[in-house]
């Protein structure tokens, strides 16, 4: 009895510890007041960003499941000396937003809806009539526990805000990559309120989650 006890113990132990690792939120961020965008040494050679290479990828999660998607950028550069990221710009367009989870009408209804697209839907989530760009723009990079830190204001809905989250970069001839890992926004102080049971009561088990969660994978091209 005593073995099956110290078991059954065991097992509760590490079920929980599952559940409370499910849950835990992937490199979160905390919004800040925006800050001065970084300069580069005139000797800072200059990457431009290939659209067509580079991307952003989303997590949305809600108490029934999850939606992921994609963001195209639109254009940007980095400037780096002897390897280093000293500064950098990305804007991002914000009418390319894609889901990848669905299909078909659903699909298209999700994305239409992002974008604020029917009456009285406009301003739900992006509102991309009104606000067809975001933008990123460096303003520090930091080093924490052996990872990079790209410091910098998000601007979406006109809303600007300053992040940090780990990236990776690396220049192979002509060709720069800077990939992040998954890191954690939340989505209403950057004013994407909609369904959000922090700003709005009684929604029962229809809210959606505050926390998004972003990928970004950039390649740029030698100037």
């Amino acid at each position: 009895m005593k073995i099956n006890l110290l078991t059954t113990l065991s097992v509760f132990s590490l079920m929980a510890t599952m559940l409370s690792c499910k849950g835990e939120k992937q490199n979160e961020t905390e919004a800040n007041a925006a800050e001065e965008a970084k300069e580069a040494p005139v000797t800072a050679i200059t990457y431009k960003v290939d659209p067509t290479a580079s991307k952003i990828e989303w997590t949305g999660i809600k108490p029934t499941g999850k939606h992921t998607g994609t963001l195209d950028l639109a254009n940007g550069m980095v400037k780096v000396e002897n390897g280093n990221v000293q500064s950098g710009s990305f804007s991002i367009d914000m009418t390319s937003i894609t889901v990848t989870d669905l299909e078909g009408d659903e699909k298209a209804s999700l994305e239409g809806h992002l974008k604020g697209e029917g009456e009285e839907k406009e301003d739900h989530f992006f509102n991309v009539a009104k606000y067809p760009t975001a933008s990123f723009e460096i303003t520090g990079i930091t080093e924490k526990e052996g990872k990079m830190y790209l410091e910098g204001n998000l601007t979406v809905k006109g809303t600007k805000k300053n992040i940090s989250f780990p990236a990776t970069t690396s220049i192979e001839g002509d060709i720069m990559t800077l990939n992040t890992e998954v890191f954690t926004i939340n989505r209403t102080e950057w004013g994407v309120n909609y369904g959000s049971k922090s700003i709005f009561e009684n929604l029962g088990d229809k809210f959606i989650n505050d926390d998004i969660e972003l990928k970004i994978s950039v390649k740029a091209n030698k100037a």
